[in-house]
């Protein structure tokens, strides 16, 4: 776990030395803001909480690949993936330690959102309640989203081709609720459940769902799995 501990501190470092992470957040907090003006014409608090949270996710769909693009795709480029690999580093802990560097960027640019919620409570009397269900949402909503995002930085040394690929798969995934409505039956079913946008909408209604907090948990796990095994798989080639 050092290990791990220590290259997600060294990247978080590189985040800072670099202006995506400036780029990305000021652009997520931008968005953000617009949405909270429109809210808050709400007369309803829960109305006002959905309307600026909700928005985030489709957000993060155009911006977390490109907060993961350059994490394993730079250093495959420069050549420096080979020689982490060959290190007495496991590659698990190479990649999540990738992984925690993104997500730490991520909540740290999410909780200055919260600025918004204090002029809530300011200027109204709000439910916490959908607050708490959103934000635990959003974070487990951005940790799948960078979790594909790192996988499709794994799968290509040119930055923009990863977060073209990682966009689209998001894209795809968040489109599946739509597609779930025009069709029927077990394919309906199918299409829901795997829609990474379905699961977020009981968060943001201020419902917590075992069944949600594993799909996201679920989805973490097997694309960080898929990305280690994938990299795994250079050494052989």
């Amino acid at each position: 776990m050092r290990n791990t501990l220590t290259i997600a501190w060294k990247e978080t470092k590189t985040y800072f030395s670099s202006p995506t992470a400036y780029v990305v957040g000021a652009v997520f907090l931008a968005l953000e803001g617009y949405f909270f003006v429109q809210a808050v014409s709400v007369p309803f608090a829960e109305a006002s909480v959905r309307g600026f949270i909700s928005p985030a996710t489709f957000i993060l769909v155009l911006l977390a690949p490109v907060l993961t693009m350059r994490l394993l795709a730079e250093e495959q480029k420069m050549g420096t993936l080979e020689l982490l690999l060959t290190s007495p580093v496991k590659d698990w802990e190479v990649i999540l330690g990738k992984y925690l560097a993104s997500l730490v960027i991520f909540v740290g640019t999410l909780s200055f959102t919260l600025y918004y919620v204090l002029l809530l409570f300011w200027f109204g009397d709000p439910d916490i309640g959908p607050m708490l269900s959103g934000y635990l949402g959003l974070i487990l909503y951005g940790g799948a989203a960078l979790a594909v995002g790192l996988l499709a930085s794994s799968l290509t040394p040119n930055q923009i081709v990863s977060a073209v690929l990682g966009f689209g798969v998001l894209l795809l995934l968040t489109v599946t609720d739509q597609a779930a409505q025009v069709v029927s039956g077990l394919g309906a079913v199918i299409l829901e459940k795997v829609s990474i946008t379905a699961h977020f909408t009981d968060f943001a209604r201020g419902i917590v769902d075992t069944g949600n907090v594993v799909y996201y948990v679920t989805v973490v796990f097997l694309l960080l799995f898929l990305t280690t095994r994938y990299v795994e798989s250079r050494r052989w080639r």
